[in-house]
């Protein structure tokens, strides 16, 4: 039976529709959710069956953008949609962040949920209709799920919270803020913003979970009408006498071990503690120990998780020691790479990144061809690389996953606010963080390292942006909140909160919990602590750099702009592109036009680069009465010499302009080849230019 279901939020002018039982009838649960012309099918599939040895609950979110959405076909030679762009990745990641805490413990059916975008207008942001339709999908389904879940975007418009904003309003926002969360608390937060205060931001996200308890409200009536029985799943459970005896074996070695605050002694030796205790079991009974070896390690993860989170929430002890609003040891350096346009290195105890800038021009812009009205033109850009031996693994070397995408989508937007207007720099920046050593938070060192490199390669930044995470351990009604968290706080803590500023105020944010929600108290405390880290770091950033270097390295390009008629970029290009080839071939510099009369000069030096720009404004200088010109004679008449100029241009010097006394012969003066000095006379009402010898001699 098909059911329309139609939600007006009380609060706002949001309003979208539900249908059920239209599309999609084999998945566990489907929805179409359209919010004005932009409609999204999300459905939820569960597998009937755990697969043999499943130890983790496995997840996969899906965003399918589809160009017919917007009335265009794929470009090359395959038409048809490949690989996800990067946006759809980062929408998939939004999906997943606030589902995965909401699914039950023990429950590990694979499950996967899908958005596919069928249409898009401007007005409507598709990835909302997918993280609510994801919701819907899921709690109308038999799939075991703690939801619903609601989310909206939420803009900051001369000083009012916009729900939803269009893209239009977008562009004149100071806020670009994704909020998810259930009817009592909040479970993930993304945002870039122009430096808001945290009062500003926190009342966003407050604002915005106002209208996320109206649409979780209307989820769950929709849920009580049409949603399935759950389905029934098993729960294992390790032996309590095995119990015992794992932690007679092993307990009070890994405690100790614990305490070490070096990542790789302290992971050493509780990898050692485990092989001693797995070869202890087996020596006693190797048939017993074939089926309990996976009790035994996932009880000595539970020794180590309960141990961690103990320590912190009732001695207030972090396993390297530091107080709960401590930073580790900080390290920037500016420069260290001999010949690259811009370098950075910032550690954070064992986390270190080196960020690299490279300048370009115009032609290395980045365009994406996503669902936006327009093609999206990016003139900067930054990634992320994360490879294996950063934690001393040994992986396969692979494209860049959803985490390496998410992580420098952060630091691209943290570092946005701060960059030059294009007018300004029109250089086109690329920069690049790769992960040296990670325990913990490197997406906020890449922000600190990208932020050194930035100013090493004399990108006029507006100020320095530092970022740093922030942890939580909540054991019932106790609460511990804690600045930069390591590898191992993150791992068994319950919030990884990231907050990225300068010392106006916030560039971008993210949150991702494995509770069941945070509240108002929880984060007014944890933005406040991370302001107070957040100065430390500037402290030693700037002390490495106070400054953007006034030049930039002798291995960047030159760039000079100059804006011309628009009707004079064809005499710029010449038939078939010759004259700009010429200029090209003779100066050795790159040469960009643009449609508006917008002229991109890149040299290897300033010498000829200036001397591009001499020749270009030669050509699209008009001639007036008083220039002089040193031009060659290409023709000779009867009445006088036709002198060549220079840039498509061309004169007249009358036999009686050629010398201060009467001339006979034109031929007696001058010859065909000869390189003269000519001062332009009259340039006639057909535009013709006459010349004189004469007046400089």
């Amino acid at each position: 039976m098909i059911k329309e279901y139609q939600y007006q939020s009380p609060l706002t002018d949001n309003a979208f529709t539900v249908t059920i039982g239209k599309y999609a009838e084999q998945a566990n649960g489907a929805c179409m959710i359209q919010a004005g012309d932009t409609a999204v099918l999300t459905t939820a599939t569960a597998s009937k069956e755990v697969r043999e040895g499943q130890n983790f609950f496995p997840l996969t979110c899906d965003y399918q953008e589809k160009l017919y959405a917007v009335g265009r076909i794929p470009g090359g030679y395959n038409k048809r949609e490949g690989r996800g762009s990067q946006e759809a990745t980062l929408n998939a990641r939004q999906m997943d962040r606030p589902l995965r805490p909401l699914f039950p413990e023990g429950y590990m059916n694979d499950t996967q949920v899908i958005a596919t975008v069928f249409s898009v207008s401007p007005e409507d942001p598709p990835e909302i209709a997918a993280m609510n339709g994801s919701s819907v999908a899921l709690s109308i389904s038999d799939i075991p799920f703690h939801g619903p879940t609601g989310a909206v975007i939420v803009g900051y418009i001369d000083g009012e919270y916009v729900i939803n904003p269009s893209e239009d309003q977008a562009l004149h926002s100071d806020l670009n803020l994704t909020v998810a969360g259930t009817e009592e608390a909040i479970m993930m937060v993304e945002a870039g913003a122009n430096e808001l205060s945290e009062d500003v931001m926190l009342g966003a996200i407050l604002y915005g979970h106002e209208e996320i308890k109206a649409i979780c409200r209307f989820i769950k009536g929709i849920q009580e009408e049409v949603g399935k029985e759950k389905m029934a799943f098993s729960v294992h459970k390790p032996d309590d006498q095995l119990r015992i005896r794992v932690e007679r074996a092993c307990k009070e070695d890994l405690l100790q071990a614990l305490r070490s605050d070096d990542k790789v002694a302290r992971n050493d030796r509780i990898d050692q503690i485990k092989k001693e205790t797995m070869d202890q079991f087996e020596a006693a009974d190797w048939e017993t120990f074939a089926q309990e070896k996976g009790d035994i390690d996932t009880i000595m993860e539970e020794i180590i998780r309960d141990e961690v989170r103990r320590l912190i929430t009732e001695d207030k002890v972090r396993s390297d020691g530091r107080a709960m609003d401590e930073i580790r040891p900080l390290h920037a350096e500016a420069g260290v790479l001999p010949r690259t346009h811009g370098s950075g290195l910032f550690s954070r105890g064992q986390t270190q990144v080196m960020s690299v800038v490279t300048l370009g021009g115009p032609r290395d812009v980045e365009y994406i061809d996503g669902l936006h009205a327009e093609e999206i033109v990016k003139n900067y850009f930054h990634q992320y690389n994360f490879p294996p031996f950063c934690t001393g693994d040994v992986k396969p070397m692979r494209s860049p996953g959803r985490r390496e995408i998410g992580h420098g989508h952060l630091a691209e937007r943290a570092l946005l606010p701060v960059l030059p207007d294009l007018e300004d720099f029109p250089y086109t920046i690329r920069v690049v963080s790769e992960v040296l050593s990670s325990n913990g938070s490197s997406s906020q060192a890449s922000i600190c390292g990208s932020t050194l490199a930035l100013m090493d390669a004399g990108v006029p930044i507006k100020t320095p942006v530092a970022g740093i995470a922030m942890g939580l351990i909540k054991e019932g009604e106790k609460t511990s909140i804690m600045t930069d968290i390591q590898g191992l706080e993150d791992h068994l803590g319950d919030m990884d909160f990231k907050v990225a500023g300068t010392r106006e105020g916030i560039t971008a944010l993210q949150m991702d919990i494995k509770i069941e929600g945070i509240d108002k108290d929880i984060m007014t405390t944890a933005l406040a602590q991370a302001k107070k880290a957040r100065y430390e770091i500037l402290d030693v950033l700037t002390q490495a750099i106070p400054e953007p270097r006034k030049e930039l390295s002798p291995f960047a390009p030159r760039m000079i702009t100059m804006r011309i008629d628009p009707e004079k970029i064809r005499d710029v290009i010449g038939k078939g592109g010759k004259t700009i080839n010429s200029i090209i071939e003779e100066t050795g510099a790159s040469i960009d036009t643009d449609d508006d009369g917008l002229i991109t000069i890149m040299s290897v030096d300033g010498e000829s680069g200036e001397r591009t720009r001499e020749i270009i404004y030669n050509i699209v200088k008009d001639v007036e009465v008083g220039d002089v010109y040193e031009g060659t004679v290409v023709r000779i008449l009867k009445f006088g010499a036709f002198v060549d100029l220079g840039y498509g241009k061309e004169g007249m010097v009358h036999i009686s302009k050629l010398e201060n006394r009467r001339v006979n012969k034109v031929e007696d003066v001058v010859n065909i080849g000869d390189k003269i000095k000519v001062k332009v006379i009259e340039i006639d009402d057909q535009g013709r230019i006459n010349l004189s010898r004469k007046d400089l001699l």
